[in-house]
C-alpha cells in the first residue's frame, strides 16, 4: 500500500471510529497489522477464555495463533464428530472473549454480519462478556445499503468457496442469487446499530486490507 491510501485509511478510519463510539462501541484504529495484533492483545487479559466464530481476519493478523498460545481457548476445530462440535460453539457463547470480524461496517457506524448456523451472530448479540472484531478497511462502505449488498454479494459468495461441493447458486455463480435452500449460508442477517452494554463490542478498523 502506497503512502496516499494509507493516507486515506487512516482519515476515514478516524471518521468511522468516531461514528462507533457514538454507539457506544469501543473502536479503535491501527494502520497495521502488526499494530491491531497488539492492540487486541491489549484488550484481552490472559486470563480470559478465548473463542472464535469463522473468521480470515482474525488468522490474517495472527491473533487466532496468538491466543492459543496465551489463553485457555474452546476451539471447535478440536471436535472430532459434528455433535462434539456443535457442543463446543454452543460452549463458546459464554466464553470471556470472543473473535471475530464484521462482514460490513457502514460510515456511520452499523455493523452487517450474514450468518448460516448463527453462533457467529448469537455471540456478538449476547453472551460472551465482551467481543473484538477485526476489521479491514475494505469492509467499509458508505451505508447501511451498501453494506448490506458488500456482505451478499462480496462476503458471502467467497465464503461459500470455502466448503467443498457446496451446491448454493453463489458457490457457482459468485454473486448473491437469492437463494432458499437448506444449504444457504445466508440464514441470518444481523444489524447492530448499537452496542450494549457499552464498551462491550470492541471493533478495531486496520488500515490493511483483511478477510473477505
Amino acid at each position: 500500500m502506497d503512502k496516499n491510501e494509507a493516507k486515506r485509511n487512516e482519515l476515514y478510519g478516524k471518521t468511522v471510529v468516531a461514528a462507533l463510539e457514538k454507539r457506544a462501541f469501543a473502536a479503535y484504529y491501527c494502520a497495521t497489522k502488526e499494530e491491531a495484533l497488539a492492540r487486541a492483545l491489549e484488550l484481552i487479559p490472559e486470563t480470559d477464555v478465548v473463542s472464535w466464530g469463522g473468521s480470515v481476519s482474525i488468522d490474517e493478523i495472527g491473533l487466532r495463533e496468538a491466543v492459543i498460545a496465551r489463553n485457555r481457548v474452546i476451539d471447535r476445530a478440536l471436535a472430532k464428530t459434528p455433535e462434539e462440535k456443535t457442543e463446543i460453539m454452543r460452549q463458546a457463547l459464554l466464553c470471556d472473549t470472543f473473535l471475530m470480524s464484521s462482514n460490513a461496517v457502514s460510515e456511520d457506524g452499523l455493523l452487517v454480519n450474514i450468518d448460516g448456523n448463527g453462533n457467529r451472530c448469537a455471540a456478538l448479540i449476547y453472551g460472551p462478556k465482551q467481543v473484538v472484531m477485526i476489521v479491514g478497511m475494505n469492509k467499509v462502505t458508505r451505508d447501511l445499503d451498501s453494506a448490506l449488498k458488500r456482505a451478499r454479494n462480496t462476503a458471502a459468495p467467497i465464503n461459500a468457496q470455502k466448503f467443498p461441493n457446496m451446491p448454493t447458486p453463489c458457490a457457482k455463480f459468485g454473486k448473491c442469487m437469492e437463494c432458499n435452500m437448506n444449504e444457504t449460508i445466508c440464514c441470518q442477517f444481523v444489524v447492530t446499530r448499537r452496542c450494549r452494554p457499552a464498551n462491550r463490542i470492541k471493533v478495531i478498523l486496520v488500515g490493511e486490507n483483511l478477510g473477505y
